[in-house]
């Protein structure tokens, strides 16, 4: 059963394929994605990370976690599943249809 790890304090620069290489020291990755800011394009500074095998998964936790990597240090630990969110507010009126001191939609 593959294992899902997250990967924190990565160098922004880091590509996916070099994370596959970093990770590839402990076993098979399955996969490696960087998460990338939606608005700018650039990444978020962690991703996460699949190996073959939990036993895999360990040995890259204890190879890589609280380590430097290109003057930053990682943090390799486990993935949690993703909790859910409270939905997102309505930035055009303050969430509320009530105007939110933006103007009324109203006035004419």
């Amino acid at each position: 059963m593959a294992t899902k790890l997250y990967v924190g304090g990565l160098p922004y620069s880091t590509s996916e394929d070099q994370l596959k290489d970093l990770f590839a020291q402990a076993g098979t990755v399955a996969s490696a994605t960087i998460i990338m800011d939606k608005m700018t394009g650039r990444s978020k500074g962690f991703g996460f990370v699949e190996m073959s095998s939990d036993q895999e998964a360990q040995s890259a936790i204890e190879a890589l976690d609280k380590k430097e990597y290109e003057g930053r240090t990682l943090t390799v630990n486990e993935a949690r599943p993703m909790e859910a969110r409270p939905p997102r507010r309505d930035f055009n009126g303050g969430g509320n249809n009530r105007g939110g001191g933006y103007g009324s939609r109203n006035s004419y």
